[in-house]
């Protein structure tokens, strides 16, 4: 425990210094570990092979790989969230009181950040770097599987926070691996740590809603939907589908379960099903679809409609109508990311005022749901909570706000 409080001690204090840093020198942190994770590629690489042999379960893999391609991808995110303006100190409300009081509503950095996270290396680079841009400092507890290449992820940003003279303490990552170290990070932790943000398995989420005594940013469960009208473009239908299940069948983003309209099996189903099976999608169908496979596709059931399978496997269920669609994701969805595929607006309408997602869409994959394509730069994660922060955090998610009062001497009567 002493180890622990020693980070939150240290966090404190470096958020505390961050307040006198001029923004100019937290966008060179950022630009100089761009360079860093150039120059250190092979070095990268070496550290994430030690961690993928070592795996034990065999289906975090995918998540855990760092190649050059990948690599560049956490650098053009690194590059993104550099280049944006500091979200911290802007106003985003003034109006002034009939008695000449002015009220602004302005931004300000949240405080020490903890983010538990497992097996997805990029998380390292994404969080250190977006909670710095806000102002912010963080505390990082990634899991064993990948702890070779977190700790260097993290040893290189700390590098370049102390060569720019900033507190490296900024960004910590937390050696230990013992399993206790998150009990006591969620329970023991709140004087230091402002917010917790967990990213992993419903196990690992829900062990952090249910004990953390500070606020949760998160999701239990990506539990993704696309259903499908029948004015669909069919053409559009197979595409979207095939890309939001197979493109990575990994991420929280991907579809898990098709709802496909009653008067849309005959035109649309059985050719989105033989794409997915070309494509070596492993489907489970109710009895209305699978009439039209003579019963030879795998029977769905009561499970299937629960379940995120973060694998190429994908459930398939006849709804009567988009108000059928709704009332479906109402009651199996997680308000992560559900879209509507349909040429018709008012039933679109529908859909997207119906479901409680973070993300709702139309005509689009369910893999869009991620802060770089929104636009963000990177994401700490995807928010489901019902109160903001919703859907990708990113920079501007990352901030609070306070009210700033100012008058003439003014006296309330």
């Amino acid at each position: 425990m002493n180890y622990l409080k020693s980070i939150g001690k240290n966090a404190k204090k470096a958020f505390e210094d961050l307040k006198g840093v001029k923004h100019i020198k937290i966008k060179k942190v950022l630009e100089s570990y761009n360079q860093s994770l150039l120059k250190n590629t092979n070095k990268i690489i070496k550290e994430n092979l030690k961690d993928v042999r070592h795996v034990k379960r065999k289906h975090l893999v995918d998540r855990l790989i760092l190649n050059k391609k990948r690599i560049e991808s956490i650098r053009h995110s690194i590059n993104e969230i550099a280049k944006f303006k500091d979200p911290v100190g802007r106003v985003l409300e003034t109006w002034r009181r009939p008695n000449n009081l002015t009220i602004r509503k302005v931004t300000t950095p949240i405080g020490v950040i903890g983010v538990i996270y497992e097996s997805r290396p990029n998380v390292t680079a994404d969080v250190a770097a977006l909670c710095l841009k806000s102002g912010n400092c963080s505390i990082l507890r990634g899991g064993s599987e990948a702890f070779n290449s977190n700790r260097l992820l993290a040893n290189l940003f700390r590098d370049n926070l102390r060569r720019n003279s900033i507190n490296q303490n900024c960004v910590q990552f937390i050696e230990k691996k013992n399993r206790t170290i998150v009990d006591q990070l969620l329970s023991k932790m709140s004087e230091y740590i402002d917010v917790i943000v967990p990213r992993g398995g419903r196990g690992l989420v829900a062990k952090v809603q249910k004990f953390s005594n500070v606020h949760v940013i998160g999701h239990l469960e990506g539990l993704c939907h696309i259903y499908v009208d029948k004015s669909a473009n069919l053409k559009m239908a197979k595409d979207l589908i095939i890309n939001a299940k197979m493109r990575r069948t990994s991420i929280c983003g991907a579809a898990e379960t098709v709802l496909i309209e009653e008067n849309a099996l005959k035109s649309h189903a059985k050719e989105i099903i033989n794409a997915l099976l070309n494509s070596g999608c492993e489907v489970r169908a109710d009895k209305k679809v699978n009439k039209l496979f003579q019963g030879k596709l795998k029977k769905a059931i009561e499970k299937d409609w629960k379940t995120e399978y973060l694998d190429a496997i994908i459930s398939i269920k006849t709804v009567k109508n988009v108000n059928d669609a709704v009332k479906h994701i109402l009651k199996y969805g997680t308000m992560h990311t559900d879209s509507i595929i349909t040429k018709n607006k008012k039933n679109a309408k529908i859909f997207l005022n119906g479901v409680n997602s973070s993300i709702a869409m139309h005509n689009v994959s369910t893999q869009f749901a991620d802060g770089g394509e929104f636009g963000f730069g990177g994401e700490i994660g995807i928010s489901t909570n019902k109160l903001p922060p919703r859907g990708p955090v990113g920079i501007n998610q990352l901030t609070s706000y306070k009210y700033v009062v100012t008058g003439k001497g003014i006296i309330r009567p």
